[in-house]
């Protein structure tokens, strides 16, 4: 490597530079046997962050509207008791939350396809505490879900 090239590797970040190094890192999803594109494929961040936002503005309308009689503290923190509870129960059932199937995405484990309630309670858990969904790995699946042993993916 030219020694230009090398000072100048800062400019297009590391991955750019590993690629040129000769590094191959695939699609998301390739380590873990998944299709490319389409059904079965993991969900990009574009859905993710919409089914999220679906779910969250879903969880605050209840809060606001069933238990707290205004917009504060109190109801920020209802949406979130809201908002774990309501990942608890429906990912641990079928797979998805409202937002989820809003767009086309699904829950599941690596190893046996569907996800048991225990799983559910750790990876809700781990979403409400904000910062696992933050830290993704090459595969685009947040802390969250390495953690839990799930994927999200496109149905």
């Amino acid at each position: 490597m030219d020694k230009r090239q090398a000072l100048g590797s800062w400019l297009s970040g590391p991955r750019a530079a590993a690629e040129e190094a000769g590094v191959d890192f695939g699609y998301p999803g390739e380590q873990l046997g998944l299709p490319e594109s389409g059904s079965g494929s993991i969900a990009r961040p574009g859905r993710r962050l919409g089914a999220l936002a679906v779910d969250w503005a879903l969880c605050v309308l209840i809060a606001y509207s069933l238990i707290t009689d205004g917009y504060g503290q109190a109801t920020s923190n209802w949406a979130l008791l809201i908002f774990f509870l309501l990942h608890v129960l429906t990912v641990g059932t079928v797979g998805f939350t409202p937002g989820k199937r809003l767009f086309g995405i699904r829950v599941v484990t690596q190893d046996t396809g569907t996800v048991n309630p225990l799983r559910a309670v750790l990876r809700s858990l781990l979403l409400c505490l904000a910062i696992p969904p933050l830290v993704w790995d090459r595969d685009g699946r947040g802390l969250h879900d390495r953690l839990a042993r799930t994927v999200e993916l496109r149905i």
